[in-house]
């Protein structure tokens, strides 16, 4: 019995640290995100994405929220970049529902879009027509 307690603390701790590792390589793996989306880079945004969804089995949408690009969401960064390429791109994307709901401050995108007066930029029009 001792032996078994001993295998179990063992293999959990053993996931643990493969959970922490796995966790740490997803966040190197999206660590110049922000870098690439500011710079309207598209093909490069593209190859970061499908990395992170062959090596992760993660989508957008499953690590959007967790990014944040100096207070902003990826979406309103290149808003405010004008990167029109990354932001059509991830527009596309996200899933209809998830651009509906509420950003981190609690504002919906077409509302924040609409505070900022930012409505003529093209990724705002993409936005909207996704809504």
């Amino acid at each position: 019995m001792k032996k078994l307690h001993q295998l179990f603390v063992i293999s959990a701790c053993a996931a643990s640290v493969l959970s922490f590792n796995a966790s740490a390589n997803v966040e190197a793996a999206l660590a110049n995100i922000c870098t690439i989306v500011q710079s309207d880079d598209k093909s490069e945004l593209r190859k970061k994405m499908r990395n992170v969804q062959s090596n992760y089995s993660l989508k957008l949408s499953d690590y959007y929220d967790g990014i944040s690009c100096n207070g902003n969401s990826l979406i309103r960064t290149a808003i405010l970049n004008n990167a029109v390429e990354a932001g059509t791109l991830l527009v596309k994307k996200m899933p209809k529902s998830k651009l509906g709901e509420p950003e981190k401050d609690g504002m919906l995108l077409t509302d924040w879009i609409a505070s900022n007066n930012l409505q003529s930029n093209e990724i705002a029009a993409v936005v909207q027509d996704r809504m």
